[in-house]
Parts: C-alpha cells; sequence; structure tokens
C-alpha cells in the first residue's frame, strides 16, 4: 500500500492586525519552532522523515509572501528541498486582501475560504500561488491542497484551467464544497472530479464508531498503526497522512508538544520497519489514468481510541 505522509505549512501571525510588527517572531515559529530542546517545526519534523529515509509531501502556502518578499517562502522551500522532500502548493485566500496590488476585483473583506470565491477568482488565486512557488523552488508545481480542505467543484474547474491536475484538497470529516461536489462525506479513496485526479485525505472509523482523518496530532499512534494494518489488509491503494508544520508546538509556544512528538517518531519508525507493507512516497506527478476505486473505511478498535483520550488528558495537564 502507498503511503502519503503530507504537511500543510503555514506561517500566521495571531490576528490580522500589526502584521509587520508580528510578523518576524511568528516566521521564526512557524518555520523553526526554536526552543532549548531544538527547532520542532520544520527541521525536526524534515529530520525525523530523514533519519528513517522517508519522503513526504510538503504542501507550502506561498501567498503571506507577496504580503511580506519573496525571500521568506524561499527559505522555507530552500529548507525542505535540502531534506530531500517533496515541495508542493497550498493555498490560504485569507492573505487575499493582505496583497497590493490586488489580485482579483473585491478585496474589500477577508474571505476565509477557496469556496467563497467564484471559479475564475479561484484560478487567478491559484494560479499565483502557482507561479509564487515555482520561482522559489524552481520546478513545477504539479498537486495542490486547499486551505482548511475547502474545494468544491469551481477548485476542480480553476485547476484545470491553470494546468494543475492532481489534488489532495477533500477530507470526509469536512464538506465546503456546498452540494458542488457529490458525496463528500462518503467518499474515501482515489476519484476524477473535472478532470482533475484527487486523493483524499484517509479517514479512519475509531474505536467508538466516529469518523476521523488520519492526522498526526489528532490520533494515538496505536490508531494510526491500526488504521494502516487494517487498510493494507484490505487492499486500500492509496493511505493519505496529514500534518502541520506546527503539530510538534504547544498552541501558542515555541516548546516541544512531547506527546505529539512521540507520536510522529514512532509513526515513522513503524513505517520504515514494515517497509515489506508500505511504500511512502509521493504523490504521482502525473494522473494514474485509472478508473476510480471504492474502497472500505479503516477502522480500529476501542482500546487505541481509549488511549488518545488518556494521552489528550494528560496534555492538557502539562498545558496548565
Amino acid at each position: 500500500m502507498k503511503v502519503h505522509i503530507t504537511f500543510d505549512i503555514e506561517v500566521w501571525c495571531d490576528g490580522w492586525t500589526q502584521l509587520d510588527e508580528r510578523f518576524p517572531a511568528a516566521f521564526r515559529r512557524y518555520c523553526y519552532g526554536e526552543s532549548a530542546a531544538g527547532q520542532y517545526a520544520l527541521p525536526k519534523t524534515i529530520e525525523i522523515m530523514q533519519r528513517h529515509d522517508l519522503q513526504g509531501v510538503f504542501f507550502v502556502e506561498p501567498l503571506f509572501s507577496a504580503r511580506f518578499g519573496a525571500q521568506w517562502l524561499e527559505t522555507i522551500v530552500r529548507l525542505i528541498q535540502h531534506g530531500g522532500q517533496d515541495v508542493q502548493l497550498h493555498l490560504h485566500p485569507e492573505w487575499t486582501d493582505e496583497i497590493r496590488p490586488a489580485l482579483i476585483g473585491d478585496v474589500s473583506r477577508k474571505r476565509q475560504h477557496l469556496t467563497h470565491y467564484s471559479a475564475q477568482e479561484q484560478a487567478t488565486l491559484i494560479g499565483h500561488g502557482q507561479r509564487l512557488l515555482e520561482a522559489a523552488k524552481g520546478a513545477p508545481v504539479t498537486v495542490f491542497r486547499a486551505g482548511s480542505f475547502a474545494a468544491n467543484a469551481d477548485t476542480y474547474r480553476a485547476l484545470q484551467q491553470i494546468g494543475i491536475s492532481l489534488d489532495s484538497s477533500l477530507n470526509s470529516t469536512y464538506d465546503y464544497s456546498l452540494g458542488t461536489i457529490q458525496d463528500v462525506r462518503r467518499f474515501s479513496s482515489r476519484r476524477v472530479i473535472e478532470g482533475v485526479e484527487v486523493y483524499p485525505v484517509t479517514v479512519m472509523s475509531d474505536g467508538f464508531g466516529r469518523m476521523r482523518s488520519a492526522q498526526v496530532n489528532g490520533c494515538a499512534f496505536a490508531e494510526m498503526r491500526d488504521a494502516l494494518l487494517t487498510a493494507q489488509r484490505a487492499g486500500v491503494e492509496r493511505f493519505v497522512i496529514v500534518s502541520h508544520n506546527f503539530d510538534m508546538l504547544r498552541q501558542d509556544s515555541t516548546q516541544p508538544d512531547w506527546a505529539v512528538v512521540r507520536r510522529f517518531e514512532a509513526l515513522c519508525r513503524f513505517l520504515a520497519d514494515r517497509d515489506d507493507l508500505f511504500e511512502v512516497e509521493p504523490f504521482p506527478t502525473a494522473p494514474t489514468g485509472l478508473p476510480e476505486r471504492i474502497e472500505a473505511r479503516p477502522s480500529v478498535g476501542p482500546l487505541p481510541t481509549a488511549q488518545r483520550w488518556i494521552e489528550q488528558a494528560m496534555r492538557r495537564v502539562v498545558a496548565r
């Protein structure tokens, strides 16, 4: 079974006022995560991946650099590329009204999700992000992920228009498509939408029957392990895992969140040790052209989910 470990790489300033004053510290946190224990944002993430000889997909959000300058985006991309990892395109349109000159006509208010924009506006924004990221990485963008998993049919029309034919925006625990994509909450495997081949985030049924996306900071390692094994035994084609550049940091801090660090270390070690079952790799560089598949959702037992509840309770105690 092919496994895609994906990361959404973003920079935020904890609000939209005093951006110039807040940005340098925000960049240091989201890019490096400097602490007495080490740099637990991108550097530690990449170091763990390299140590286990794994290659992930780093979906980098570039619109922030249209506000602050290309050098910041280049720093992030170089760090990822020097670690031997794949760089692809992520987009949070919240930056749109902060950019001058304006990229689209209506920038009078902040619109959070791509689904709040028309198909042509989406094509303009995604196309601008594509150009920014390709200039920084020195290679074409081939895969896209919308911020907050907020994609609709217009998103795929926009991607087709600008020449991106692979996507990993959809997550069936979310649905921002406003009815424009059929059965978003039910599908879990590769499909084609408006000519774009889509690899959705894997969603599992946890030990108490709740749907949960395969997200590093939201699942116990035992849940992720059992979901991977049940998926592989069921013949699932691809398993898509999500994380972020800030997941190994405590909230509003640069201190490591040791529970998430241990989860990520254990996940990478497990995947490396079981290379007889799992191939960890980037997405294809072009559509496979294979027919769509209908696959069962992976599931886990109650014990791993109970373990997550205990871990989460302990994290809250430590955070105090």
